[in-house]
This record gives C-alpha cells, sequence and structure tokens, in this order.
C-alpha cells in the first residue's frame, strides 16, 4: 500500500488509485478500532464508576504518548491529537452506556 499504489501507468498521482488505497486503510483502522472496542469494554468492566470511566489522567498520558509517536512516525501530532480524543470520546460513551446497562440489570435482580 505504497506509493506506487496511488500512480498510474505515467507515474502520475491517479485519483482512483489513491482513493482505494484510502478504502484499505479505512478497512485495516475499522478492524484495529473494533479489537480496540473489545479491550475497553473489558476495561469498562473492570472499573467501579463514571469516574474511572472518565479517567482524566489516563486520557492525557495517552493523548502525549499518541502525539510523540505520531511525530516519531510523520504523523501531524495535532491531527493525531483531534482524531484520538474524538475517539476517546466515543469510547468513553460506550463505557458509559455498558456501566448503565449493568447498573440496570443489577437493579433489576
Amino acid at each position: 500500500m505504497g506509493e506506487e499504489a496511488a500512480t498510474g501507468p505515467t507515474g502520475q498521482a491517479d485519483l482512483a488509485a489513491v482513493r482505494a488505497c484510502i478504502d484499505r486503510l479505512d478497512e485495516e483502522l475499522v478492524r484495529l478500532l473494533a479489537l480496540r472496542q473489545v479491550q475497553v469494554s473489558r476495561a469498562a468492566s473492570l472499573k467501579e464508576d463514571a469516574a474511572a470511566v472518565h479517567a482524566p489522567a489516563r486520557q492525557a498520558e495517552v493523548i502525549g504518548r499518541v502525539r510523540s509517536m505520531a511525530t516519531a512516525e510523520g504523523l501531524d501530532p495535532d491531527v493525531a491529537e483531534q482524531i484520538w480524543r474524538a475517539m476517546i470520546a466515543g469510547f468513553v460513551a460506550l463505557e458509559l452506556r455498558e456501566h448503565e446497562a449493568a447498573r440496570a440489570a443489577d437493579d433489576r435482580r
């Protein structure tokens, strides 16, 4: 999926090839995010309350680590941070829903 995937026979960038490469990368990213979600759900089951889910210190740690990795890999660290903050917010919302569902199930018992 290197640069060669995005060039046509003349060596010029071919938009269709670039888009196909992006689509393949998106497939891989979704697969990895699904794996991350499994681990997030596992972590959620180990947390006692909403405060533990929000874990601002852990979020700051993750963002700092991601910014460093992004810089090392040539990814704009601001872009990486924006992506991770959105991802973290989505997973926190998922964890909170899971906590609420578990609490409701316990209340019904």
